[in-house]
């Protein structure tokens, strides 16, 4: 499927929830989402009336804005304030959903760490910082999915899209991180081993070098500028927008044959290889070929390994003789 297939209103009908929709990639995964024509719920807890904490006090983004510019994209943008951690919370906004939609067919779980990662040595790391991180990073992404999914099997379609950060298996470098990515990771391979039979898909995928909102300002440039930056970093002239992740999900949201793909690690860079769509700039990054001129060797791409042992998966998933349930065998 090309470009010319997943734009301009290729999601025309569809409801989407990117949680964790306020700023970096999940507001851009939203704009890209309502470029393509979804209704999408902008979920976070940084809105106009509740500015954002912790490591983000002090940044303008909001939920509202970003519902705001999905709707001038071309969708309609709905803001709901959610915190992810509180179950009651997400069970409400899948209620409304449900009552206003009757449907939710991408779910895309990009609520990060919240935290300042330390690199250094395990033992010399904080664990309250760090289990703080895996509870932001992984535990609302369970919960969004727990309450999530049963609206997606009724309907037998969808896709689950988890965030990460690298096209890769090996170490992130630093515990708490690496724990965060590589369960995230984990999490697709397994929601996709369970999901499959149903109809529905889940797959994870990673942004490159992303020209954030925060990252913009820490080099001091705007997205106008943004190639001055590279005075000061020589990486960031392989960077990306959020919006080239937004729009791989969005590729991936209205291909048929997504389901081909469950249980599959992806990149922004290998999936506009595949579909043919660009940057807002025009450009085509890739990460991981720049990786390759950097260093000398390509990042060791693992959504191949990924996706075939998915399969297998799928095979054990719901047998009784695996996992103790009465379950029938998932279909493959």
């Amino acid at each position: 499927m090309r470009a010319a297939e997943i734009s301009p209103r290729s999601l025309k009908g569809k409801v989407a929830l990117v949680a964790g929709a306020t700023r970096g990639a999940g507001r851009g995964i939203a704009c890209m989402l309502g470029e393509a024509g979804a209704t999408v719920y902008c979920t976070g807890r940084s809105t106009r009336a509740h500015p954002a904490t912790g490591v983000y006090a002090g940044r303008p983004e909001t939920i509202e804005e970003t519902a705001e510019m999905v709707t001038a994209r071309g969708g309609r943008g709905v803001a709901i304030r959610v915190d992810h951690l509180v179950p009651d919370q997400v069970e409400a906004l899948i209620a409304r959903i449900r009552r206003e939609e009757k449907r939710l067919d991408i779910l895309v779980n990009d609520i990060s760490e919240g935290v300042m990662h330390d690199f250094r040595p395990f033992w010399k790391v904080s664990l309250e910082n760090g289990f703080q991180a895996l509870r932001q990073a992984v535990h609302t992404h369970l919960i969004t999915s727990h309450y999530a999914a049963p609206l997606m099997i009724e309907k037998r379609r969808g896709v689950i899209v988890e965030i990460t950060d690298g096209d890769f298996l090996g170490y992130h470098g630093t515990i708490f991180y690496d724990l965060v990515k590589t369960t995230v990771n984990r999490l697709a391979w397994a929601m996709a081993g369970e999901l499959r039979k149903h109809g529905v898909a889940a797959v994870a995928v990673t942004p490159g070098y992303m020209r954030t909102e925060g990252v913009l300002d820490r080099h001091g440039v705007t997205e106008a500028n943004w190639t001055e930056g590279v005075r000061k970093d020589h990486h960031f002239a392989h960077s990306e927008t959020p919006f080239f992740v937004g729009r791989a999900v969005a590729a991936l949201a209205a291909d048929p044959r997504v389901l081909e793909k469950s249980g599959g690690l992806f990149a922004s860079w290998t999936l506009s290889d595949e579909y043919g769509f660009t940057d807002v700039d025009g450009r085509r990054p890739h990460w991981g070929r720049a990786f390759g001129h950097l260093y000398g060797k390509g990042m060791p791409a693992s959504k191949e390994i990924r996706y075939e042992w998915a399969l297998v998966g799928n095979a054990f998933a719901g047998n009784p003789a695996t996992s103790g349930t009465e379950e029938p065998g998932i279909e493959t």
